[in-house]
């Protein structure tokens, strides 16, 4: 028995089986996929035409081990989707896509500011729809993800068909690593169930076109059990020391919040139809909001309650209402894009290597981030917060 150093010659053959083998998995995967199809109708020249060069990335597997929604800080989450640029974006794309947004309201119910405030969220008014090629990345998720494959595989398989019925070209085909795609993000799945023509030529397209990605977010949102005319919720004042209920699910009456000494946060009554839940993104030590059953229909776009609070604050700020009164429990607030940018500047003239300032937090940036906490004998965890861009301000 050889209990030494294994051969290179050995370790390098080693190596080329197991690429091998597993290209070999990826391969007899994709079989299965064709025939499946073939199935639903998807012509054999069709998925040529959609997986051709397909072969598995793992940067997708890396991507789906960290999701912002989960694992971003609230106040951090919020800061960057719901600042002073994307509300004055939103009200000048609003203004120039009125009559859209008009149409779709009027045909879903759904309220404009709504819809738009999804379409602000999800793709930054359409500025920014993903980079990732749906085949090969829902291809990889389908063959090789560690969870959720036959998830994926369905998404594949939707993707195939959208192509096959006209909607879109290959070409267009791009999103995120997840597999959604278009101004409003659409899993491939939805888009089939409920995108719509918004524009009137017949097709749905929900990359190119803006009434249609308008209108199919209305109707997801309408089917998701929006109720016309009312809100989504509010901010209110929980007691000191609140230790009561509290969650999107626990729903109770007004009167039951009411008895608990819950407060609209300017003090006023609650009001509102139905039986809201307590939402406390950040314990008791921060903002409290009533949420109402419009909110459970925005978080039904996402999952997350961090997503459907940016959705619901968005469409708010699109209003004209104010934004959040109470703190977050942190003294490291969060930063705005604008921000963001700023302390990438501040980085590039120190002589870090972080490419553009473009407010996009990347893991090269992060890495200076942390770089520079080292210096300054901070916790050296990469974070773009305030308390790193104030010690940029002051020249440390």
């Amino acid at each position: 028995m050889f209990l030494g150093r294994p051969l290179a010659g050995a370790t390098t053959a080693f190596i080329i089986m197991c690429a091998a083998a597993q290209a070999q998995d990826f391969q007899a995967c994709l079989s299965g996929v064709r025939a499946e199809a073939a199935q639903r109708g998807v012509s054999g020249a069709t998925f040529d035409r959609v997986m051709a060069g397909v072969t598995p990335d793992p940067r997708v597997i890396e991507s789906l081990q960290f999701q912002p929604e989960f694992k971003t800080p609230i106040w951090d989450y919020l800061a960057t989707l719901v600042d002073e640029q994307k509300i004055k974006e939103g009200r000048a794309m609003m203004a120039r896509h009125a009559q859209a947004l008009a149409a779709a309201e009027q045909r879903f119910g759904v309220d404009r500011h709504t819809i738009a405030a999804v379409w602000g969220v999800e793709s930054d008014y359409g500025n920014v729809t993903g980079r990732w090629g749906l085949p090969q990345a829902l291809s990889t998720l389908a063959c090789t993800a560690p969870r959720r494959r036959d998830y994926f595989r369905g998404e594949l398989l939707a993707t195939l068909q959208i192509v096959q019925r006209g909607d879109l070209a290959p070409e267009k085909l791009r999103g995120s690593w997840a597999g959604a795609f278009g101004q409003t993000q659409f899993m491939p799945s939805t888009y089939l169930r409920l995108a719509v023509d918004g524009d009137g030529d017949g097709r749905r397209d929900l990359v190119d076109s803006v009434p249609d990605a308008l209108h199919s977010t209305a109707n997801f949102l309408a089917k998701a059990g929006w109720r016309t005319g009312e809100a989504w919720g509010y901010e209110v004042r929980i007691p000191a020391g609140y230790a009561g209920p509290s969650g999107r699910r626990d729903k109770q009456p007004l009167s039951a919040w009411s008895q608990r000494g819950i407060r609209r946060v300017d003090g006023s009554a609650l009001t509102g139809e139905g039986s809201p839940g307590l939402l406390l993104p950040a314990g008791a030590n921060g903002p409290a909001f009533l949420v109402f059953r419009n909110y459970d229909a925005a978080f039904s776009y996402n999952g997350a309650d961090s997503y459907a609070l940016a959705i619901s604050l968005l469409s708010d700020r699109l209003r004209g209402r104010p934004g959040i009164r109470a703190a977050w429990p942190t003294d490291d607030r969060g930063l705005s894009r604008a921000e963001r940018k700023e302390l990438q500047e501040h980085l590039l003239r120190r002589g870090f290597q972080i490419g553009e300032a473009d407010g996009a937090i990347g893991a090269v940036t992060r890495k200076a981030i942390a770089e520079y906490q080292r210096r300054l004998g901070l916790e050296q965890d990469g974070r773009a917060g305030g308390r790193v861009l104030d010690a940029l301000r002051a020249g440390r």
